[in-house]
Protein backbone atom coordinates (compact mmCIF):
# COMPACT_ATOMS: atom_id res chain seq x y z
CA UNK A 1 0.00 0.00 0.00
CA UNK A 2 1.17 3.52 -0.75
CA UNK A 3 2.16 4.91 2.67
CA UNK A 4 0.70 8.29 1.82
CA UNK A 5 -2.77 6.73 1.63
CA UNK A 6 -2.55 5.63 5.25
CA UNK A 7 -1.12 8.91 6.47
CA UNK A 8 -3.93 10.68 4.66
CA UNK A 9 -6.53 8.59 6.50
CA UNK A 10 -5.19 9.77 9.84
CA UNK A 11 -5.00 13.37 8.65
CA UNK A 12 -8.58 13.18 7.40
CA UNK A 13 -9.71 11.81 10.75
CA UNK A 14 -8.00 14.70 12.51
CA UNK A 15 -9.58 17.18 10.11
CA UNK A 16 -13.16 16.06 10.75
CA UNK A 17 -12.71 15.51 14.50
CA UNK A 18 -13.91 19.04 15.38
CA UNK A 19 -17.12 18.46 13.41
CA UNK A 20 -17.69 15.18 15.25
CA UNK A 21 -16.97 16.75 18.64
CA UNK A 22 -19.51 19.46 17.86
CA UNK A 23 -22.12 16.82 17.03
CA UNK A 24 -21.39 14.58 20.04
CA UNK A 25 -24.23 15.87 22.21
CA UNK A 26 -26.73 15.36 19.38
CA UNK A 27 -25.37 11.87 18.76
CA UNK A 28 -25.93 11.10 22.42
CA UNK A 29 -29.40 12.60 22.43
CA UNK A 30 -30.69 10.91 19.27
CA UNK A 31 -28.75 7.67 19.85
CA UNK A 32 -27.40 7.66 16.31
CA UNK A 33 -24.66 9.33 14.31
CA UNK A 34 -25.90 12.58 12.82
CA UNK A 35 -26.23 12.91 9.02
CA UNK A 36 -23.37 15.41 8.87
CA UNK A 37 -21.04 13.03 10.71
CA UNK A 38 -21.95 10.07 8.50
CA UNK A 39 -21.49 12.22 5.41
CA UNK A 40 -18.05 13.35 6.59
CA UNK A 41 -16.94 9.78 7.30
CA UNK A 42 -18.11 8.63 3.88
CA UNK A 43 -16.74 11.59 1.93
CA UNK A 44 -13.32 11.19 3.55
CA UNK A 45 -13.21 7.45 2.84
CA UNK A 46 -12.85 6.43 6.48
CA UNK A 47 -15.37 3.58 6.25
CA UNK A 48 -13.19 2.18 3.44
CA UNK A 49 -10.00 2.00 5.48
CA UNK A 50 -9.87 -1.83 5.39
CA UNK A 51 -11.64 -2.35 2.07
CA UNK A 52 -9.48 -3.86 -0.72
CA UNK A 53 -7.78 -1.44 -3.07
CA UNK A 54 -9.34 -3.35 -5.97
CA UNK A 55 -12.70 -1.97 -4.78
CA UNK A 56 -11.45 1.55 -4.18
CA UNK A 57 -10.55 1.02 -0.53
CA UNK A 58 -7.38 1.98 1.32
CA UNK A 59 -6.44 -1.55 2.48
CA UNK A 60 -4.62 0.16 5.35
CA UNK A 61 -2.32 -1.71 7.76
CA UNK A 62 -3.45 -2.10 11.37
CA UNK A 63 -1.33 0.77 12.70
CA UNK A 64 -3.02 3.30 10.42
CA UNK A 65 -6.48 1.88 11.15
CA UNK A 66 -5.80 2.19 14.88
CA UNK A 67 -4.49 5.75 14.64
CA UNK A 68 -7.55 6.75 12.62
CA UNK A 69 -9.88 5.36 15.29
CA UNK A 70 -7.93 7.04 18.09
CA UNK A 71 -8.39 10.43 16.47
CA UNK A 72 -12.14 9.93 16.01
CA UNK A 73 -12.55 8.52 19.54
CA UNK A 74 -11.03 11.66 21.04
CA UNK A 75 -14.01 13.50 19.56
CA UNK A 76 -16.74 10.90 20.17
CA UNK A 77 -16.55 7.26 21.23
CA UNK A 78 -19.80 6.20 19.55
CA UNK A 79 -18.63 7.48 16.18
CA UNK A 80 -15.30 5.71 16.53
CA UNK A 81 -17.00 2.49 17.62
CA UNK A 82 -19.33 2.48 14.59
CA UNK A 83 -16.46 3.31 12.28
CA UNK A 84 -14.32 0.52 13.72
CA UNK A 85 -17.13 -2.02 13.54
CA UNK A 86 -18.15 -1.26 9.96
CA UNK A 87 -14.55 -0.96 8.74
CA UNK A 88 -13.72 -4.46 9.96
CA UNK A 89 -16.96 -5.82 8.51
CA UNK A 90 -15.78 -4.52 5.13
CA UNK A 91 -12.87 -6.97 5.24
CA UNK A 92 -15.36 -9.68 4.20
CA UNK A 93 -15.09 -8.17 0.71
CA UNK A 94 -11.87 -10.14 0.32
CA UNK A 95 -13.91 -13.37 0.40
CA UNK A 96 -16.61 -12.26 -2.05
CA UNK A 97 -16.56 -12.39 -5.83
CA UNK A 98 -15.77 -8.97 -7.23
CA UNK A 99 -19.25 -8.35 -8.57
CA UNK A 100 -20.89 -9.18 -5.24
CA UNK A 101 -18.41 -7.05 -3.31
CA UNK A 102 -18.95 -4.18 -5.73
CA UNK A 103 -22.72 -4.38 -5.23
CA UNK A 104 -22.33 -4.03 -1.46
CA UNK A 105 -19.47 -1.61 -1.05
CA UNK A 106 -19.65 0.57 -4.15
CA UNK A 107 -23.35 1.32 -4.00
CA UNK A 108 -23.99 4.27 -1.67
CA UNK A 109 -23.62 4.34 1.26
CA UNK A 110 -21.59 1.13 0.93
CA UNK A 111 -21.65 0.27 4.64
CA UNK A 112 -21.99 -3.23 6.11
CA UNK A 113 -22.72 -4.09 9.75
CA UNK A 114 -23.21 -7.35 11.59
CA UNK A 115 -23.89 -8.71 15.06
CA UNK A 116 -23.16 -11.71 17.22
CA UNK A 117 -22.67 -15.30 16.00
CA UNK A 118 -25.88 -17.31 16.27
CA UNK A 119 -28.36 -19.61 14.52
CA UNK A 120 -28.34 -21.92 11.54
CA UNK A 121 -28.96 -21.54 7.82
CA UNK A 122 -30.27 -24.51 5.83
CA UNK A 123 -28.93 -25.35 2.38
CA UNK A 124 -31.42 -25.11 -0.50
CA UNK A 125 -30.98 -25.05 -4.24
CA UNK A 126 -28.78 -22.09 -5.16
CA UNK A 127 -28.14 -20.94 -1.61
CA UNK A 128 -29.54 -21.00 1.90
CA UNK A 129 -32.68 -20.11 3.82
CA UNK A 130 -32.85 -18.77 7.34
CA UNK A 131 -35.23 -17.42 9.95
CA UNK A 132 -33.36 -15.86 12.86
CA UNK A 133 -32.67 -12.85 15.05
CA UNK A 134 -29.28 -11.46 16.01
CA UNK A 135 -28.06 -8.87 18.52
CA UNK A 136 -25.27 -6.29 18.84
CA UNK A 137 -25.26 -4.81 15.33
CA UNK A 138 -23.20 -1.69 16.03
CA UNK A 139 -23.29 0.76 13.14
CA UNK A 140 -26.41 -0.77 11.61
CA UNK A 141 -28.22 2.58 11.55
CA UNK A 142 -25.80 3.78 8.90
CA UNK A 143 -25.58 0.49 7.00
CA UNK A 144 -27.11 -0.53 3.68
CA UNK A 145 -26.27 -4.23 4.12
CA UNK A 146 -26.25 -6.55 7.12
CA UNK A 147 -24.38 -9.76 7.82
CA UNK A 148 -24.62 -12.69 10.21
CA UNK A 149 -22.33 -15.57 11.14
CA UNK A 150 -24.25 -18.83 11.11
CA UNK A 151 -23.84 -22.58 11.24
CA UNK A 152 -24.75 -24.42 8.05
CA UNK A 153 -27.17 -27.35 7.90
CA UNK A 154 -27.68 -29.66 4.94
CA UNK A 155 -31.05 -29.81 3.18
CA UNK A 156 -32.07 -32.69 5.46
CA UNK A 157 -31.27 -30.67 8.57
CA UNK A 158 -28.08 -32.47 9.53
CA UNK A 159 -25.16 -30.23 10.53
CA UNK A 160 -22.60 -29.66 7.81
CA UNK A 161 -19.07 -30.32 9.00
CA UNK A 162 -15.64 -29.10 8.02
CA UNK A 163 -12.96 -31.70 7.20
CA UNK A 164 -11.71 -31.51 10.79
CA UNK A 165 -15.18 -32.30 12.14
CA UNK A 166 -16.01 -28.80 13.36
CA UNK A 167 -19.31 -27.16 12.35
CA UNK A 168 -19.23 -25.31 9.05
CA UNK A 169 -19.70 -21.58 9.62
CA UNK A 170 -20.43 -18.99 6.98
CA UNK A 171 -21.09 -15.28 6.92
CA UNK A 172 -24.33 -14.48 5.15
CA UNK A 173 -24.91 -11.02 3.69
CA UNK A 174 -28.20 -9.39 2.76
CA UNK A 175 -29.65 -5.92 2.16
CA UNK A 176 -30.80 -4.10 5.28
CA UNK A 177 -34.22 -3.78 3.65
CA UNK A 178 -34.60 -7.57 3.94
CA UNK A 179 -34.49 -7.40 7.76
CA UNK A 180 -36.68 -6.07 10.53
CA UNK A 181 -34.70 -3.83 12.88
CA UNK A 182 -35.39 -3.66 16.62
CA UNK A 183 -34.40 -0.52 18.53
CA UNK A 184 -33.08 -2.14 21.71
CA UNK A 185 -29.93 -0.13 22.43
CA UNK A 186 -30.78 1.67 25.66
CA UNK A 187 -27.35 1.45 27.22
CA UNK A 188 -25.21 3.17 29.85
CA UNK A 189 -22.66 4.25 27.27
CA UNK A 190 -21.85 4.25 23.55
CA UNK A 191 -25.43 5.46 23.16
CA UNK A 192 -24.94 6.61 19.59
CA UNK A 193 -23.74 3.27 18.22
CA UNK A 194 -27.25 1.97 17.53
CA UNK A 195 -26.18 -1.51 18.55
CA UNK A 196 -29.58 -2.90 17.69
CA UNK A 197 -31.08 -6.32 17.00
CA UNK A 198 -32.27 -7.49 13.60
CA UNK A 199 -34.23 -10.43 12.27
CA UNK A 200 -35.18 -12.12 9.03
CA UNK A 201 -38.01 -14.50 8.18
CA UNK A 202 -37.48 -17.31 5.67
CA UNK A 203 -34.88 -15.23 3.87
CA UNK A 204 -33.11 -16.71 0.83
CA UNK A 205 -29.36 -16.07 0.66
CA UNK A 206 -27.73 -16.76 -2.72
CA UNK A 207 -24.53 -18.83 -2.65
CA UNK A 208 -22.42 -15.83 -3.63
CA UNK A 209 -23.47 -13.99 -0.46
CA UNK A 210 -22.72 -16.88 1.93
CA UNK A 211 -18.96 -16.95 2.35
CA UNK A 212 -16.27 -18.23 4.66
CA UNK A 213 -14.83 -15.65 7.06
CA UNK A 214 -11.21 -15.76 8.21
CA UNK A 215 -10.43 -18.81 6.05
CA UNK A 216 -7.23 -18.09 4.09
CA UNK A 217 -7.96 -20.67 1.39
CA UNK A 218 -11.26 -18.92 0.59
CA UNK A 219 -9.72 -15.49 0.03
CA UNK A 220 -10.07 -13.81 -3.36
CA UNK A 221 -7.74 -10.93 -2.48
CA UNK A 222 -3.93 -11.29 -2.20
CA UNK A 223 -3.32 -8.51 0.34
CA UNK A 224 -1.61 -9.31 3.63
CA UNK A 225 -4.39 -7.50 5.50
CA UNK A 226 -6.88 -10.26 4.74
CA UNK A 227 -4.68 -12.87 6.41
CA UNK A 228 -5.42 -11.02 9.64
CA UNK A 229 -8.55 -12.48 11.28
CA UNK A 230 -11.42 -10.07 11.75
CA UNK A 231 -11.71 -10.97 15.45
CA UNK A 232 -8.16 -9.80 16.10
CA UNK A 233 -8.72 -6.70 13.99
CA UNK A 234 -11.77 -5.85 16.08
CA UNK A 235 -9.64 -6.22 19.21
CA UNK A 236 -6.95 -3.86 17.95
CA UNK A 237 -9.51 -1.35 16.72
CA UNK A 238 -11.59 -1.22 19.86
CA UNK A 239 -8.47 -1.02 22.03
CA UNK A 240 -7.45 2.00 19.95
CA UNK A 241 -10.88 3.52 20.57
CA UNK A 242 -10.32 3.11 24.30
CA UNK A 243 -6.98 4.92 24.01
CA UNK A 244 -8.64 7.83 22.26
CA UNK A 245 -11.33 8.11 24.94
CA UNK A 246 -8.73 7.94 27.71
CA UNK A 247 -6.51 10.53 26.01
CA UNK A 248 -9.39 12.98 25.66
CA UNK A 249 -10.56 12.43 29.24
CA UNK A 250 -7.11 12.87 30.74
CA UNK A 251 -6.50 15.98 28.62
CA UNK A 252 -9.78 17.42 29.93
CA UNK A 253 -8.66 16.73 33.51
CA UNK A 254 -5.32 18.40 32.86
CA UNK A 255 -7.02 21.48 31.41
CA UNK A 256 -9.36 21.61 34.41
CA UNK A 257 -6.50 21.29 36.88
CA UNK A 258 -4.67 24.18 35.27
CA UNK A 259 -7.62 26.50 35.85
CA UNK A 260 -9.74 25.24 38.74
CA UNK A 261 -9.64 26.27 42.37
CA UNK A 262 -11.12 23.55 44.54
CA UNK A 263 -13.81 24.58 47.01
CA UNK A 264 -12.33 26.25 50.13
CA UNK A 265 -8.81 25.78 48.77
CA UNK A 266 -6.49 28.75 48.49
CA UNK A 267 -4.50 27.42 45.56
CA UNK A 268 -5.33 26.04 42.13
CA UNK A 269 -5.55 22.31 41.48
CA UNK A 270 -2.35 22.55 39.44
CA UNK A 271 -0.40 23.29 42.63
CA UNK A 272 -1.85 20.31 44.52
CA UNK A 273 0.80 17.61 44.84
CA UNK A 274 -1.80 14.84 44.96
CA UNK A 275 -3.25 16.05 41.65
CA UNK A 276 0.22 16.36 40.16
CA UNK A 277 0.99 12.78 41.13
CA UNK A 278 -2.26 11.43 39.73
CA UNK A 279 -1.69 13.17 36.42
CA UNK A 280 1.89 11.96 36.20
CA UNK A 281 0.97 8.34 36.94
CA UNK A 282 -2.03 8.40 34.61
CA UNK A 283 0.08 9.84 31.82
CA UNK A 284 2.59 7.03 32.30
CA UNK A 285 -0.15 4.38 32.35
CA UNK A 286 -1.69 5.70 29.15
CA UNK A 287 1.60 6.03 27.30
CA UNK A 288 2.62 2.53 28.40
CA UNK A 289 -0.66 1.02 27.24
CA UNK A 290 -0.44 2.73 23.87
CA UNK A 291 3.19 1.71 23.37
CA UNK A 292 2.40 -1.91 24.25
CA UNK A 293 -0.61 -2.10 21.94
CA UNK A 294 1.16 -0.58 18.96
CA UNK A 295 4.36 -2.57 19.52
CA UNK A 296 2.31 -5.78 19.57
CA UNK A 297 0.35 -4.81 16.46
CA UNK A 298 3.48 -3.82 14.55
CA UNK A 299 5.42 -6.96 15.51
CA UNK A 300 2.48 -9.10 14.43
CA UNK A 301 2.18 -7.19 11.16
CA UNK A 302 5.88 -7.61 10.35
CA UNK A 303 5.64 -11.38 10.88
CA UNK A 304 2.39 -11.63 8.95
CA UNK A 305 3.83 -9.64 6.05
CA UNK A 306 6.90 -11.87 5.94
CA UNK A 307 5.22 -15.26 6.37
CA UNK A 308 1.61 -14.79 5.28
CA UNK A 309 0.55 -16.78 8.34
CA UNK A 310 -1.33 -15.54 11.40
CA UNK A 311 -0.28 -17.92 14.15
CA UNK A 312 -1.75 -18.79 17.57
CA UNK A 313 1.17 -16.84 19.03
CA UNK A 314 -0.01 -13.74 17.18
CA UNK A 315 -3.60 -14.32 18.28
CA UNK A 316 -2.64 -14.54 21.95
CA UNK A 317 -0.33 -11.54 21.73
CA UNK A 318 -3.06 -9.36 20.22
CA UNK A 319 -5.67 -10.62 22.67
CA UNK A 320 -3.45 -9.92 25.66
CA UNK A 321 -2.39 -6.46 24.51
CA UNK A 322 -5.91 -5.37 23.57
CA UNK A 323 -7.45 -6.60 26.82
CA UNK A 324 -4.82 -4.94 28.98
CA UNK A 325 -4.96 -1.71 26.99
CA UNK A 326 -8.72 -1.38 27.37
CA UNK A 327 -8.50 -2.03 31.10
CA UNK A 328 -5.66 0.45 31.53
CA UNK A 329 -7.59 3.04 29.56
CA UNK A 330 -10.56 2.53 31.89
CA UNK A 331 -8.27 3.15 34.89
CA UNK A 332 -7.05 6.40 33.37
CA UNK A 333 -10.61 7.55 32.69
CA UNK A 334 -11.66 6.67 36.23
CA UNK A 335 -8.75 8.64 37.68
CA UNK A 336 -9.48 11.67 35.50
CA UNK A 337 -13.18 11.52 36.35
CA UNK A 338 -12.61 11.39 40.10
CA UNK A 339 -9.93 14.07 39.88
CA UNK A 340 -12.49 16.44 38.35
CA UNK A 341 -14.70 16.20 41.43
CA UNK A 342 -18.24 17.55 41.18
CA UNK A 343 -17.41 19.13 37.83
CA UNK A 344 -17.42 15.66 36.27
CA UNK A 345 -21.07 14.88 36.93
CA UNK A 346 -22.51 17.64 34.75
CA UNK A 347 -23.42 16.79 31.17
CA UNK A 348 -22.10 20.16 30.06
CA UNK A 349 -18.54 19.12 30.95
CA UNK A 350 -16.31 16.66 29.05
CA UNK A 351 -16.25 13.87 31.62
CA UNK A 352 -19.50 12.06 32.32
CA UNK A 353 -20.24 10.83 28.80
CA UNK A 354 -16.67 9.64 28.32
CA UNK A 355 -16.82 7.90 31.70
CA UNK A 356 -19.96 6.03 30.63
CA UNK A 357 -18.61 5.30 27.15
CA UNK A 358 -15.39 3.90 28.55
CA UNK A 359 -17.21 1.58 30.90
CA UNK A 360 -19.44 0.38 28.07
CA UNK A 361 -16.26 -0.43 26.11
CA UNK A 362 -14.75 -2.24 29.08
CA UNK A 363 -17.81 -4.53 29.29
CA UNK A 364 -17.37 -5.76 25.71
CA UNK A 365 -15.89 -9.13 24.82
CA UNK A 366 -12.50 -7.61 23.92
CA UNK A 367 -11.87 -6.64 27.56
CA UNK A 368 -12.93 -9.83 29.35
CA UNK A 369 -10.70 -11.14 32.12
CA UNK A 370 -11.06 -14.64 30.66
CA UNK A 371 -8.59 -13.61 27.94
CA UNK A 372 -5.87 -13.57 30.60
CA UNK A 373 -6.83 -17.13 31.51
CA UNK A 374 -6.63 -18.22 27.88
CA UNK A 375 -3.21 -16.68 27.43
CA UNK A 376 -1.99 -17.98 30.78
CA UNK A 377 -3.13 -21.49 29.90
CA UNK A 378 -1.16 -21.31 26.66
CA UNK A 379 1.95 -20.04 28.43
CA UNK A 380 1.79 -22.82 31.01
CA UNK A 381 1.36 -25.47 28.31
CA UNK A 382 4.51 -24.38 26.47
CA UNK A 383 7.48 -26.70 26.76
CA UNK A 384 10.65 -25.13 28.03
Amino acid sequence: MDATVGIDLVARAQAIAPLIAGEANEIERTRRLTPSVVEALIENGLYRALLPQSLGGSEAPPEIFMQMLEEIAKADASTAWCLGQCSVCAMIAASLDHEGAHAIFNTAPGILAWGAIAHEARAVEGGYRITARWDFASGSRQASWLGAHVRIANADGTPRKNPDGSPEMRTILFPLASAVMHDVWQAIGLAGTGTDSYEVNDLFIPDRFAVFRDVPSALREPGTLYRLPTGSTFSLGFAAVSLGVARATLDAAIALARAKHQSLAASAMRDNQAVQGLIGRSEADLRAARAYLYATANAMWRDLSATGTFSPVHRNAVRLAATWTIQQAAKVVDTAYHMAGATAVFRSNPFERRFRDMHAIAQQIQARDTHYEDVGKTILAESR
